[in-house]
């Protein structure tokens, strides 16, 4: 009688961290807070920068990198300079020290992905990551599940076959 008690609190606690490490609890409302506010809505809608101005895909091409302070900087040297957050984001550069940012997504160690062989596919930054140039505050609203993944391989006619994302063992 114990054991099923126990599994009836230990389920519900499982499910909730692991929502959490997953990122699944973020609502479009609550996505974590950054070391700076950074509104994609302004950068990448009305300015209309292109992701990868600020996310750049270095060698071999699975991650997809974050900017770092001095390329801020490369426009904020002289926009918006009397901001509380540009001054930090200038006092990083000026160190040469990385702005912590939250992550949103995480693909996990199990799973070979590549950002550059899906763009090289067609696939758009918005199939994965959602409306990303109306949000002011990012939160994961993209299904990179396992399920969601294969949805998409067999809407785009790409490999299911399990070795495909994942190595044999």
């Amino acid at each position: 009688m114990y054991r099923g008690r126990a599994a009836l609190v230990l389920i519900p606690v499982t499910a909730f961290v692991l929502c959490l490490s997953l990122g699944l609890s973020q609502t479009p409302s609550q996505g974590p807070e950054q070391p700076v506010p950074f509104s994609h809505k302004w950068h990448a809608g009305n300015l209309k920068l292109e992701c990868k101005k600020c996310h750049a895909n270095s060698d071999p091409g699975e991650v997809m990198g974050i900017a770092k302070p001095a390329v801020c900087l490369e426009c904020h040297a002289t926009v918006k300079t009397d901001s509380p957050h540009i001054q930090k984001i200038a006092a990083a550069a000026k160190e040469e020290r990385e702005l912590r940012w939250v992550r949103i997504y995480r693909i996990p160690d199990y799973v070979s992905f590549s950002h550059r062989a899906h763009m090289e596919k067609g696939s758009k930054c918005q199939d994965c990551h959602g409306q990303v140039v109306e949000r002011e505050r990012l939160f994961r609203e993209g299904n990179i599940t396992m399920g969601g993944c294969v949805e998409c391989h067999k809407e785009k006619k790409a490999s299911v076959d399990c070795t495909y994302c994942h190595e044999p063992r």
